[in-house]
């Protein structure tokens, strides 16, 4: 019997590699929302007018770290590293590491890096980079579906590891995450994205200058 549970796993193991290869990084975002659906917002990447729509306000002049909790498959990875600075670094955490695997083995840009881990360890991540603080955090987290008590945790510790002047932006189905922003930053400010599947609301919380 054991034997034959091996051979039904390394069966579904083949298959999941044949589907991740056959339709790419769809696949594998379909794969890890299937794996991990409380962790993953939806089953389809944000499309490109959420993506323009969320970055519109970073001041990538100014912005020397980037972090994104939740990446995927690297929807917004890649165009925030093309507007990055040469000097900047972009580091992204998420729990599921089919993600964090596939990220490393298709972006090799030298200022990008990607943790397994939690975003309430934030701090303690980009410290351990070598930062002490983040200009901009981006979290596509569904927190209206987090454990409990997580998605304070993570608002919290978001507070306290971006800069004054920096942003925490943040993008959901529904409003849980703006007005849980709203219980932390001083000033937020709100959007919405009809062109998304399903249509998205978007926030930016913003920490005032000391």
């Amino acid at each position: 019997m054991a034997g034959y549970e091996v051979s039904l796993e390394r069966t579904a193991t083949r298959w999941k590699q044949k589907l991740r290869k056959f339709f790419g990084p769809w696949g594998v975002f379909f794969q890890g929302f299937l794996e991990h659906p409380v962790m993953v917002g939806s089953i389809i990447p944000s499309s490109r007018f959420t993506i323009r729509k969320m970055l519109g306000p970073v001041d990538w002049g100014r912005c020397r770290l980037f972090v994104e909790y939740g990446p995927g498959v690297g929807t917004f990875c890649r165009p925030v590293l093309d507007k990055l600075r040469r000097d900047g670094t972009l580091i992204v955490i998420d729990t599921n590491k089919l993600f964090i695997d596939y990220l490393n083995r298709t972006i090799s840009d030298s200022r990008f890096i990607a943790v397994h881990g939690s975003a309430k360890d934030v701090e303690e991540i980009i410290r351990a980079h070598g930062h002490d603080q983040a200009d901009y955090i981006l979290s596509g987290l569904p927190f209206s579906t987090l454990p409990e008590g997580l998605g304070p945790c993570i608002a919290a510790a978001t507070h306290r590891a971006i800069r004054p002047g920096g942003a925490f932006l943040t993008y959901q189905f529904s409003k849980s995450a703006q007005n849980l922003t709203e219980q932390y930053f001083d000033r937020v400010d709100s959007g919405f994205e009809l062109l998304n599947i399903l249509p998205c609301r978007l926030a930016w919380g913003w920490k005032d200058t000391e």
